[in-house]
């Protein structure tokens, strides 16, 4: 029985590290993925300012 609750209880803290560890990577996709279209869009605008400034 001793083997058993052991056996569960490793098999239990695996299982939620791996969630834990699952969840922090999509995260830190997700935040990069943001960063990425954040700075897609500054430099865009960075652009269209600096053709603007070229019109004028």
């Amino acid at each position: 029985m001793k083997k058993f609750i052991a056996t569960t209880a490793v098999v239990l803290t695996t299982a939620v590290a791996g969630i834990l560890t699952w969840r922090k990577v999509e995260s830190d996709r997700i935040r990069n993925d943001l960063w990425n279209e954040a700075e897609r869009v500054s430099v865009e605008q960075d652009m269209a300012a600096h053709k603007q400034a070229q019109h004028s």
